[in-house]
């Protein structure tokens, strides 16, 4: 059974704070099935990524980074685009000097525990 979105998001905020982050909530979803985007920002470097939720075949979450742009530009553009799609989506925002997202579900191409 899935966490509700409004809980995964206080746990990931949580979660990045703990680790030394600052994370917000820049735009408020469904609580309960509102999909999520998380835009990591890396202080130290002055680029973001984005990574959107998506489900596996086992309905797993899982995290996929949907735009290959570290521009902030790009990456807001796709943001704004993809709530035009969705009015439920969820925005969090983690800024973070190792660029650190802090999600610990599998992140295509990444093992979970390798950055966050």
């Amino acid at each position: 059974m899935l966490l509700s979105s409004d809980l995964w998001v206080s746990a990931l905020i949580r979660r990045a704070e703990l680790g030394g982050a600052f994370a917000t909530v820049s735009r408020k979803g469904d609580a309960r099935g509102g999909t999520v985007i998380v835009k990591a920002f890396d202080t130290s470097t002055r680029q973001a990524r984005i990574y959107t939720e998506a489900f596996g075949p086992d309905g797993e979450r899982l995290w996929l980074q949907p735009v290959e742009n570290d521009m902030e530009s790009e990456l807001d553009a796709y943001i704004q685009r993809q709530i035009g799609y969705d009015p439920d989506l969820w925005v969090v925002e983690i800024e973070d000097r190792q660029g650190r997202h802090f999600i610990t579900e599998k992140v295509a191409g990444q093992s979970a525990s390798s950055e966050g």
